[in-house]
């Protein structure tokens, strides 16, 4: 018995030397192999940079997407001579190339910059609302108004004007009335612009938003009847101005046939569309 645990004894001994030579061994291998890999990357791995990150300044207006045709390149209909206008057009197109022309309406909030020796940068810079636009061709004009020290100041631009530096809008929106000229007999709330605003972000594809607020006016008497249906004022409130004797009076200078005047105004559709295509192109070169 003795001698079979001798035995015994010896092969427990036997197997744990082979085993810790066995481990020995495996260590010694993928000592062996990475020292091998490491041994043939010599050139150390180049440095990737990360990727810069896109940064969006949501303040800039972004360019619109829909289709905008500004008035003043639909010509009158009258006995004009058409090559004036072609010629104008050319002149317009090349100073729009110049200077950036955004889309805009009566209502709009526009900020212009325009050089002024007289100002004390060289620049002079006015905040107001679009009363009125008007004029075709070189000759287009748009009023600004605003309320500055209780006291309401328009400056009329020259759209294609050279001393135009910037024309920004702040606030993209329509009105009830395609002329405003009516803000100057209401009060001084509805026409008073913050000079510091900033712009208002609009999407360049939906539509153009339209402000349906209604004005109360100053006491009469007012600078014009805006009573009178010839004028087609939709945007004042009469009712808090005018009594209901005054307002039956004023519908007694209504002018019914007008709307049946087939000479009064004449369909531009297709006018529209072949002077969009011409500038688009003509901007795009």
């Amino acid at each position: 018995m003795a001698v079979c645990a001798k035995r015994l004894g010896k092969l427990v001994i036997s197997a744990r030397l082979l085993q810790n030579s066995h481990v020995h061994n495996e260590r010694f291998l993928s000592t062996s192999l990475c020292l091998r890999t490491s041994g043939n990357d010599s050139e150390p791995p180049k440095f990737v940079p990360p990727s810069k990150p896109i940064i969006t300044d949501k303040t800039q207006p972004v360019a619109s997407l829909r289709k905008f045709l500004s008035p003043e390149f639909i010509p009158p209909r009258q006995r004009t001579d058409p090559l004036k206008f072609f010629m104008e057009r050319k002149d317009m197109i090349r100073r729009r190339k110049t200077v950036d022309i955004p889309e805009f309406y009566v209502g709009s909030i526009l900020a212009v910059n325009m050089a002024d020796s007289n100002a004390g940068e060289k620049i002079n810079r006015f905040v107001g609302i679009c009363i009125q636009r008007g004029g075709k061709g070189l000759g287009a004009t748009f009023i600004l108004r605003n309320i500055i020290n209780n006291q309401g100041v328009e400056i009329c631009y020259e759209l294609y004007s050279p001393r135009i530096q910037k024309i920004e809008v702040l606030k993209l929106e329509k009105r009830l009335d395609d002329n405003l000229m009516y803000l100057r007999d209401a009060l001084p709330e509805y026409s008073t612009v913050d000079t510091e605003m900033k712009p208002v972000p609009i999407s360049p594809l939906g539509e153009v938003p339209v402000n349906k607020i209604k004005v109360k006016m100053r006491p009469k008497p007012w600078s014009k009847r805006w009573e009178r249906p010839k004028f087609n004022i939709q945007g004042i409130r009469f009712d808090l101005s005018l009594t209901p004797e005054q307002m039956e009076d004023a519908q007694k200078w209504a002018q019914p046939w007008l709307e049946y005047d087939m000479l009064k105004e004449y369909d531009t559709s297709k006018l529209e569309e072949e002077l969009l295509t011409e500038v688009q192109q003509e901007t795009s070169k």
